[in-house]
């Protein structure tokens, strides 16, 4: 006869976990599905920002169309307002 290779289980006679030990396990479990939901908060959260921010570019890139049609580069400090011309630009003024 061959050997068992999982050993037996003690049958302890009883068919449910202590109410300690329930409270505990609904605790843990509460406790990771709370964290995955407000995972999901944060990663919609992100999604609504990755999408303002394209907005904001093609903003962005629409204004310096703008700067390119009136200046003739859209090439501007954003610190002090200045039009940055490019070196051949500058040869030919």
């Amino acid at each position: 006869m061959a050997k068992r290779k999982t050993p037996k289980v003690k049958n302890l006679g009883t068919d449910k976990i202590t109410t300690e030990e329930l409270e505990n396990l609904q605790a843990l479990v509460r406790a990771i599905q709370e964290s995955q939901s407000e995972i999901g908060m944060i990663e919609t959260r992100k999604h609504h920002i990755l999408h303002s921010i394209l907005e904001l570019q093609e903003m962005l890139s629409k204004l310096r169309e703008t700067f390119k049609e009136k200046y003739g580069t859209g090439d501007i400090n954003i610190q002090d307002g200045s039009i940055i011309k490019q070196k051949n630009e500058q040869a030919d003024s």
